[in-house]
């Protein structure tokens, strides 16, 4: 494969990359705010980003007759799985996380393995309704011309409508996120609680209800980030959440888990090079490296980063509370 084949294609490529980073800040972005308030790694967020995928899919296919706006459609479709995954986020909280909080309970493995659980609940119980209603566990996002329109940039690079408003709809969401903690009073709050939640409620801070709160935005992120995934890529099941949820995961380490700079940032690294290495690998190896194996630079990042910067690109170390 020649050098000029190799840099044609990189505009593409890197359009490519930049829109599966997107996805993957915005369900990381799930990970690092519950992780900033509460210091926990709620695994089941990937189910939750699912859960905003099959809503946002039966919602765009069963309006599709009825509602003659392709946008006004999506808009609806964005909407109603923000509001199902951010319920399911809340109730995952109150039902789940909650009681073992007011326990007490300090080993920090107990919650992971009820996140686990609640993931393989979370499948299995999709799994039963798409099943029960459809006889099928795949849903597909139907097409319309109006989000396949492509607006050819240069002779080598086009870009679709569907992709300008994944790209539209994430920077309006992360900058939304980033002023409403830096800017709000309810931002202040999750601020002082996830310094110090007992302090905080001396101040007159609920910290449960803004946990809950915490838990709501995350899961509406993922909802979203859900459906532009199925806009994306088309096809969702009730594993769909189970790779980008751990990519996006990795994102969260690589720029710094509680920083949402950091969860933007290493969710466009990642979906950078393992874009890059899907496209590159095969071709600079003539075949004999497949694309399936682009998973392992990202990984690999993930082990140096633990070695080495711990706390991310822009996470900052923890210091000890007296």
């Amino acid at each position: 494969m020649s050098g000029d084949v190799l840099i044609q294609i990189l505009p593409s490529v890197l359009l490519e990359g930049l829109l599966l980073g997107f996805v993957y800040a915005m369900i990381a972005l799930g990970y690092t705010m519950v992780y900033g308030v509460l210091g926990l790694i709620n695994f089941a967020h990937s189910e939750v980003f699912m859960i905003g995928a099959v809503t946002g899919a039966e919602v765009y296919r069963h309006l599709l007759p009825h509602v003659g706006n392709p946008y006004l459609l999506l808009a609806i479709s964005i909407t109603t799985a923000a509001a199902v995954s951010g319920g399911t986020a809340m109730a995952i909280e109150r039902l789940a996380y909650r009681p073992l909080r007011r326990r007490g309970n300090t080993n920090r493995l107990v919650p992971l393995i009820t996140a686990i659980g609640i993931s393989f609940f979370l499948q299995d119980l999709v799994r039963l309704i798409e099943g029960m209603w459809h006889n099928e566990f795949f849903v597909n996002y139907p097409s319309t011309p109006a989000l396949e329109r492509t607006f050819q940039i240069t002779e080598m690079l086009s870009i679709q409508m569907k992709a300008i408003i994944v790209i539209t709809v994430s920077l309006a969401m992360l900058v939304g996120l980033q002023l409403l903690v830096t800017r709000t009073r309810l931002g202040k709050a999750m601020r002082a609680v996830a310094q110090d939640a007992h302090t905080a409620s001396l101040m007159g801070i609920n910290p449960d209800q803004i946990i809950s709160r915490t838990f709501l935005i995350g899961g509406a992120l993922g909802g979203v980030a859900g459906v532009l995934f199925g806009v994306l890529y088309t096809k969702v099941d009730p594993f769909v959440g189970f790779l980008p949820g751990i990519r996006a995961f990795t994102a969260a380490v690589l720029g710094g888990i509680g920083s949402i700079p950091g969860a933007m940032l290493g969710g466009i690294l990642l979906g950078q090079l393992e874009t890059s290495a899907g496209v590159y690998l095969p071709l600079l190896t003539d075949g004999n490296i497949g694309t399936e194996y682009k998973d392992i630079f990202g990984f690999l990042i993930l082990v140096l980063f633990l070695l080495f910067r711990p706390q991310g690109i822009l996470g900052r170390k923890e210091g000890e509370k007296l």
